[in-house]
């Protein structure tokens, strides 16, 4: 039997989080995603003005995707400028703390209270209010759309 509930499967980010920046932009990761992170972590823009939180090895499958996506596509072009140039690496500090800087605390509109939530391969991070109005606004959706999301 897999046991999730306990966080024992490895690599595998769940849950949600209401932990508070401090007064120096710190978010202090939840214990129980320190594991995945403690060799180094890369935080960028996330879609939906969220942040992303990456460990080192997921950000560097990302990259391998990325780079390898044609250059001549502005599309391709335009992602790969958005979500590198506001990407910052990190090492968590003893007490599992991070610095959000500032542009990225201005992109996802980051005040005091965030919400944090386990994205399988990533962690997002949210301002509450944003996350809580994501949230209404698609939980409807969510109870229609698992034909369209799992393969059966």
């Amino acid at each position: 039997m897999v046991e999730i509930a306990n966080g024992l499967i490895p690599g595998l980010l769940l849950g949600t989080y209401t932990p508070r920046l401090d007064d120096k932009a710190r978010l202090i990761l939840p214990t129980k995603f320190r594991g995945a992170l403690e060799r180094g972590l890369v935080m960028t823009r996330g879609q939906e003005r969220c942040l992303y939180i990456l460990p080192i090895d997921e950000f560097k499958n990302m990259y391998t995707q990325i780079k390898n996506a044609p250059l001549g596509d502005k599309l391709s072009r335009d992602y790969l400028r958005i979500f590198l140039s506001g990407a910052v690496d990190e090492m968590p500090d003893k007490q599992g703390r991070v610095t959000i800087p500032q542009i990225l605390r201005s992109y996802a509109n980051l005040d005091r209270d965030v919400v944090v939530i386990g994205a399988g391969t990533r962690l997002e991070v949210w301002d509450k209010q944003a996350w809580d109005d994501y949230l209404q606004n698609n939980i409807d959706a969510y109870s229609h759309t698992s034909e369209e999301v799992l393969p059966r």
